[in-house]
């Protein structure tokens, strides 16, 4: 073994190697991004001949003594570190015959003090190069192989282990037991982290989300993460728990996010292009944080929605009474259990979090005045993230979070009893929807264009119900009533025919088959046109018949199209079943008024 001042050179060279890994590869010009990698392989290469070859360690077999043991660990150690160089400079190849090399001179004493921090770091450095290939079952193995090894040396021995580096310092120089739990804590949490994303990969959603959890709790408990990307995955973690309908836990994540992210801070502002850089980034991920919240309210609403509306789709008031009643009770119970698994921090950060918390309810509204609640948090959150998404450069991004917005005044107005109340709603959702259709070209946006297109014609379509239904409670339609009908009606109608025309081709030619995406809403958009014309007021008897014949039609289209396409039937069993009666019905109509019309004849 080296003498000790030999011994000393060697521990320098490590920890320049260390340095120009670490701290000096970031300073690096462009044109030779991995020269201080190079130099710390350069210093690591010459610490290996130093100790002595690894195959020679190895072939040593069960070690004769202390100085075989310890050459065999710092062997390993320098092994590690030429692969975690080598993958960082895209030499995968090398990288993974180096890993394996440290995990073959450990194996024997992997759960021992010495090595198992160092093995696990191995371990974890395998999956990644794994991942990177895109073999995702092989990464899966190595990581769920350095998680088995953590649980095992917590279980057998649980002392805090040595940390890789202090098999290069001096004695006095060794970390102390709390900075070494730290330490091997930390690349634990990088395992559950790297799991996380493996199982995402591998479609284990339910497992991932677990893994993601537990992770974003570790990393707090040792302060060991960047706020702002702690923030975006605990945001991204509250979307799995909503498609779970678990509120709570959706929650507790976005308020979590809204907390740490606030530790990020403001960039100092300078001339420099890269804080300007980083600035505009922290506004685009505070962003992406207020566009989780915003379906979260939204989700929230509709889920009490589903749980409230009777079989035409308005609130029932008996349901409502009920789940009202069973409400509290249930709520308090559910929460107390579930609150200690999911809660994020220390009893500062949990005070924090829980306040912010407390601005929004996370039980589904069962009333307007609750829903209101809802929906003013969901509306504040739309205007942070139209801050940042703006129509002129985020195109895409502002409509959908427009049409969250509209989504939002949509589920509010099912908690409305006016009708007229109910009617402005909607029509602020008109005025946010049709200028952005106006100005976008279908030719680039042809997807978002139906969207709107649809939209807006099924917003026209509800409102000209609602005044249907204001005008049958007068005793004698007035003329602005009924022009106020056929207005909405002739506009629904426009609208659909835009989307449906869209399906049509070069030719404009209406496809034979539609595709499964455009199916539903392409049947959808002829059934409420045969039943708009059908809605259309007027006293001129021709007129009425042509609406008539125009409605048998659409009608006419929807049942002869599920004849000549069978499996399209499933998708749209309720409008067939209404369209085949008023295909049976609106001839013996149409026939009763031409006699009405010509009574001579």
């Amino acid at each position: 073994m080296a003498a000790p001042a030999g011994w000393a050179s060697l521990c320098e060279k490590f920890r320049s190697s260390l340095s120009l890994s670490t701290v000096e590869s970031k300073k690096d010009p462009e044109h030779e991004p991995y020269r201080s990698k190079y130099g710390a392989r350069e210093l690591l290469e010459e610490i290996r001949q130093l100790l002595g070859s690894g195959e020679a360690a190895e072939a040593e077999g069960a070690p004769a003594g202390e100085a075989a043991a310890l050459r065999a660990v710092r062997l390993a150690v320098v092994e590690y570190e030429l692969g975690v160089n080598h993958t960082e400079t895209e030499e995968l190849s090398a990288g993974e015959e180096h890993l394996l090399k440290c995990t073959r001179l450990l194996e024997r004493h992997r759960l021992s003090r010495d090595c198992v921090s160092l093995y696990i770091q191995a371990q974890n450095n395998l999956g990644i190069l794994w991942s990177e290939r895109g073999e995702i079952k092989t990464a899966q193995t190595y990581l769920e192989s350095a998680e088995v090894l953590y649980n095992q040396y917590m279980k057998e021995n649980g002392n805090p282990p040595l940390d890789p580096n202090e098999h290069f310092m001096a004695e006095e120089e060794k970390l102390t037991d709390q900075e070494r739990s730290k330490r091997f804590e930390k690349a634990y949490t990088h395992t559950l982290y790297y799991l996380a994303q493996v199982y995402q990969h591998l479609e284990m959603i339910e497992k991932a989300a677990q893994y993601c959890h537990t992770t974003l709790k570790r990393q707090l408990e040792y302060s060991g993460y960047y706020p702002v990307e702690w923030a975006l995955n605990a945001a991204t973690l509250s979307q799995y728990y909503l498609t779970k309908q678990c509120f709570m836990e959706s929650r507790h994540c976005l308020a979590a996010a809204n907390v740490i992210f606030s530790q990020a801070g403001q960039v100092p502002s300078s001339e420099d292009n890269e804080t300007e850089q980083d600035q505009q980034d922290l506004r685009q991920r505070k962003a992406e944080i207020a566009r989780c919240w915003i379906k979260y309210c939204l989700t929230l609403l509709q889920s009490a929605r589903k749980s409230l509306e009777d079989n035409i789709g308005e609130l029932d008031p008996d349901r409502q009474s009920e789940l009202k009643a069973q409400r509290k009770k249930e709520e308090d119970e559910k929460e107390k259990g579930r609150k200690k698994a999911v809660l994020f921090g220390t009893s500062d950060l949990c005070d924090s979090i829980l306040a912010t918390e407390e601005k929004v309810s996370c039980i589904c509204p069962l009333d307007f005045q609750e829903a209101r609640e809802v929906f003013l948090v969901g509306q504040n959150y739309v205007h942070e993230a139209k801050e940042f998404f703006q129509f002129d450069g985020y195109v895409t991004d502002h409509i959908e979070i427009v049409q969250d917005h509209s989504a939002l005044f949509k589920v509010l107005a099912f908690f409305e009893d006016d009708y007229e109340r109910r009617c402005k709603m909607h029509k602020r959702r008109i005025d946010m929807l049709e200028p952005m259709y106006v100005d976008l070209n279908p030719q680039y946006y042809l997807l978002i264009s139906r969207q709107l297109q649809f939209e807006l014609a099924d917003t026209y379509y509800e409102m000209m119900d609602l005044k249907v239904a204001i005008g049958n409670r007068l005793e004698e339609l007035d003329s602005h009533t009924i022009k106020k009908i056929n207005s909405l009606a002739q506009l629904a109608v426009k609208y659909y025919e835009l989307f449906l025309d869209s399906l049509r081709n070069p030719d404009k030619i209406f496809p034979e088959k539609l595709e499964d995406d455009v199916l539903r809403p392409a049947m959808v958009a002829k059934f409420h046109i045969a039943r708009l014309y059908g809605k259309l007021i007027t006293s001129d008897g021709k007129k009425q018949l042509e609406n008539m014949q125009t409605s048998l039609e659409y009608y006419t289209f929807l049942v002869d199209y599920c004849e000549k396409h069978p499996e399209a039937v499933q998708a749209i069993e309720t409008e067939l079943e209404l369209s085949k009666e008023m295909v049976g019905l609106l001839p013996t109509r149409m026939e009763r008024l031409k006699a009405k019309l010509s009574p001579f004849s």
